[in-house]
């Protein structure tokens, strides 16, 4: 009898081990994701970056992240008086298009245009054009040209917005003596395909500025941020409307933009179920990493803004949701300094697990994402906002490399 207890015994505390093992590991993977994002019951999580490559996010090693494979052009390159900038890229009418803001000297000064620039496939580019005038009084035969004052305009890009069977280029005009001028409005251009050229169109919202161009709520109604020209004291918004005209918009304020952080160049997307929105935000205040906020209700309120743990240069960034379901961020990780330009994706938009190398090397900053058929065009602002550029990179690429940082 002993011999056939003994067995019965052994088995009984195989399962019992077997059940307390399964039950802690089930305990440890609640632990690891207690404080995952949800925008309904935990839009306070920090986590926006994680994984096993993952130690501290201020340590990364970005020369042996993962190089992921590209094509590279310049499509202007102004050096070394000028200055080119706030790069944004669409795809219409079978042709890329490009858009930036091209000044004299330092970034935003007295009689800076809009100029754009087109392609067959996103890297031989056609010669620079004006999009936007010289602003009134402001163009070289200015006494204020190349200064920083509030006697002299100049515009900045905002990118390509096509509305109701229009395709519109979005561009402020304010005094350039700081950011912003009292006079800040955001105005659109309108494509005649007849004549070749951009016509204006029309005030979009006065006091404002946007960030990136509209995009559609899942209600169908257009979205997009807004800074005042004294958003520094009051905060960002966004703005919702244009359902029947592109001047008709309702402002929301997203508020801790400017108490919990010094919010700067505000981007959003929708996620996954396609009724909530999450929003994240630069940080003025040097903290090194990107901030985020959710809204449940279309915009209309948003939850205090957090720090993540996503590492940020303090830098302008973008990215978007590819066709086949996943996110991609483009950003200067780096805390440090505007150098590289890396690329991490997400299978929900809110935690990021995967990171790769762009481009580096050199001061880069300011990306614009676009994909069309089956790549990404990556724009940029390079070597101290001298030159646009862009990057072609084939989605599929980004799975043959993995992405998985070992």
């Amino acid at each position: 009898m002993r011999n056939l207890k003994s067995p019965i015994k052994w088995y009984s505390t195989a399962i019992f081990l077997l059940f307390t093992v399964t039950l802690l590991c089930f305990s440890c993977k609640e632990d690891k994701t207690e404080d995952y994002p949800n925008p309904v019951s935990n839009p306070q999580s920090q986590l926006m970056l994680q994984g096993d490559w993952l130690q501290d996010p201020h340590k990364i090693d970005f020369v042996k992240l993962p190089k992921i494979p590209l094509e590279h052009k310049v499509v202007s390159d102004v050096t070394p008086d000028g200055v080119n900038q706030h790069n944004y890229l669409a795809y219409y009418d079978n042709r890329y298009w490009i858009m930036w803001s091209d000044g004299p000297g330092v970034e935003d000064r007295v009689g800076q245009v809009v100029k754009f620039a087109t392609s067959k496939d996103g890297l031989e580019w056609e010669k620079p054009k004006f999009l936007t005038p010289y602003p009134e009084g402001s163009g070289p035969e200015s006494p204020h040209y190349n200064t920083r004052t509030d006697q002299g305009l100049r515009w900045i890009s905002r990118g390509f917005w096509e509305y109701q069977g229009d395709f519109l280029a979005l561009a402020s005009l304010d005094e350039a003596k700081g950011f912003f001028g009292p006079s800040l409005n955001l105005h659109a251009f309108k494509w005649n395909k007849d004549s070749e050229s951009w016509e204006y169109h029309g005030i979009v919202m006065e006091n404002a500025i946007n960030n990136f161009p509209p995009k559609k709520l899942p209600n169908g109604e257009w979205f997009m941020s807004r800074r005042s020209f004294d958003y520094v004291e009051r905060g960002v918004d966004f703005m919702v409307g244009a359902k029947d005209r592109f001047d008709q918009w309702e402002v929301y304020p997203v508020f801790g933009t400017s108490t919990h952080l010094e919010a700067e160049e505000p981007y959003w997307w929708i996620l996954p179920d396609h009724k909530n929105l999450m929003a994240l935000f630069r940080d003025n205040r040097k903290s090194g990493f990107l901030y985020r906020s959710f809204s449940t209700d279309n915009g209309r309120t948003w939850s205090a803004p957090v720090q993540t743990n996503f590492p940020d240069a303090r830098s302008k960034f973008h990215g978007l949701r590819l066709q086949d379901g996943r996110y991609v961020l483009v950003s200067n990780s780096n805390y440090k300094k505007r150098d590289p330009l890396t690329l991490a994706i997400s299978d929900d938009g809110m935690v990021f697990t995967k990171m790769g190398y762009l481009v580096g090397g050199r001061h880069i900053d300011y990306p614009h994402v676009l994909e069309h058929n089956g790549y990404l065009l990556i724009a940029f602002a390079g070597d101290a906002k001298q030159k646009i550029e862009v990057v072609k990179v084939k989605i599929s690429d980004l799975d043959k490399i993995g992405l998985n940082n070992k």
